[in-house]
């Protein structure tokens, strides 16, 4: 399979403090390849070095077949990157923006087209706005518009949804899928869990610069040593939920009941048949199954960490 993206070990150090150690993988063409860790792992690390604004201590870096190094000038025409903060004119109108990102890409951008890319992103009402009058939601927006500037091949987004609201953050998802239909590769870190689980094709996880693990969400999922959960209103006596079978152990907190089981649905027909015998109507009835977010706990731990 094609790669957009192979990584040898990678090495980066900020004074005498490690950063990247011996990091290496690979991101195959046309997936959604999400890059996770605790704050400090190395993930904008990383992203820096492969969009060449950083060089690496050693390790070697190919993009799209072209070593990041030697080719970084002929890399760079080829990809779109969203940080996670970009720097606006904070004088020039949102139209103009996209104008003057694609003049810096040597890609002379009339009105006409920057109205086009601005009006896939839902901001023509605010082409003659300037930043300050953007909201959150509206700034990421402009910022993905921006850098899709010179047509990218792989779109890399730094925490693209950090700080916006539950509605913003699921139209970026839909935009962003859209950006993958297209045939592009899209590289994301983010915090949010959900978000790499709903998205990516593969997550890579890195905790102090190296990486812990790399497949897709349902196989690290499936490798992870948890079980589910059952959740149900407080209306029965412990012991007969403690014996139904591959009941691990019933937790009661705050008038509700949870059965932890490695097998839910054997559990779950146990306990519909238990509700029946005892005429029991059960009530706001909830199955967790691990999460991404549960794997990315095991793997790094619960202890916070700050970059």
């Amino acid at each position: 399979m094609d790669m957009a993206v192979e990584i040898q070990y990678l090495n980066k150090s900020y004074g005498k403090m490690p950063v990247l150690k011996d990091l290496s993988f690979s991101i195959r063409k046309g997936e959604i390849f999400g890059l996770l860790g605790p704050n400090g792992a190395g993930k904008t690390t990383t992203l820096n070095i492969i969009e060449g604004l950083k060089p690496p201590d050693s390790g070697t870096v190919n993009v799209l077949g072209m070593d990041i190094i030697a080719d970084a000038r002929k890399v760079k025409s080829r990809i779109g990157v969203q940080l996670q903060a970009t720097s606006l004119m904070p004088d020039l109108t949102v139209v103009e923006q996209v104008m003057l990102f694609g003049w810096l890409y040597d890609i002379p951008t009339n009105r006409k087209q920057a109205m086009s890319l601005l009006d896939r992103f839902n901001l023509t009402a605010k082409a003659n706005d300037l930043p300050d009058n953007l909201s959150g939601g509206q700034k990421q927006r402009l910022a993905l518009a921006i850098a899709l500037v010179n047509d990218p091949e792989i779109l890399f987004l730094d925490e693209p949804t950090t700080g916006l609201d539950p509605q913003s953050r699921r139209n970026l998802w839909d935009v962003v899928r859209e950006l993958r239909d297209e045939g592009r590769t899209i590289v994301l870190t983010t915090h949010y869990m959900e978000e790499a689980e709903t998205l990516a094709h593969r997550v890579g996880i890195i905790d102090a610069g190296q990486l812990l693990a790399l497949d897709t969400p349902g196989e690290l999922i499936a490798q992870l040593d948890a079980v589910a959960s059952i959740t149900i209103s407080d209306a029965f006596r412990q012991t007969d939920l403690k014996n139904l079978p591959a009941v691990e152990h019933v937790r009661v907190e705050g008038g509700m009941t949870t059965l932890f089981t490695d097998d839910v649905q054997t559990t779950n027909n146990a306990l519909m048949h238990l509700a029946q015998q005892m005429q029991i109507v059960l009530r706001d009835l909830r199955i967790q199954q691990p999460t991404l977010e549960d794997v990315f706990i095991q793997l790094t731990g619960r202890s916070l960490r700050e970059a």
